[in-house]
């Protein structure tokens, strides 16, 4: 199992930044890619950024350019770094751990995902 927990979150105005950390841990973490996903209420969830385990990154559209995913691998931790937030980007978010191809995306392809910590925008 792996077990993630965020932290970080909070209200800030539009055009403010936060910095998202998730710490993962179990005893096979370091043998899976991790990503940040988001949920707003009345909308489905969508993953944001991941981090493969080739060190690549990959962004929605809608955060390219104001979100960076970086990682401590030693430390098997996982930030996301969000710069000139917008009120659409108001939501749950989550750190999600897969086994592989976290490169695409897809929320389907995350086996685990932490309890989440809120990030309001206004």
């Amino acid at each position: 199992d792996v077990q993630l927990v965020e932290s970080g979150g909070g209200s800030v105005q539009a055009g403010g930044s936060l910095r998202l950390s998730c710490a993962a841990s179990g005893a096979t973490a370091s043998s899976y890619c991790l990503g940040w996903v988001r949920q707003a209420p009345g909308k489905e969830r969508e993953g944001v950024a991941a981090f493969d385990r080739d060190g690549s990154t990959s962004y929605v559209d809608s955060v390219k350019g104001r979100f960076t995913v970086s990682q401590d691998s030693a430390k098997h931790i996982l930030y996301l770094q969000m710069n000139n937030l917008k009120p659409e980007d108001t939501a749950m978010y989550q750190c999600a751990a897969a086994a592989s191809d976290c490169y695409t995306l897809s929320i389907t392809g995350y086996s685990y995902t932490g309890q989440g910590t809120q990030v309001t925008v206004s």
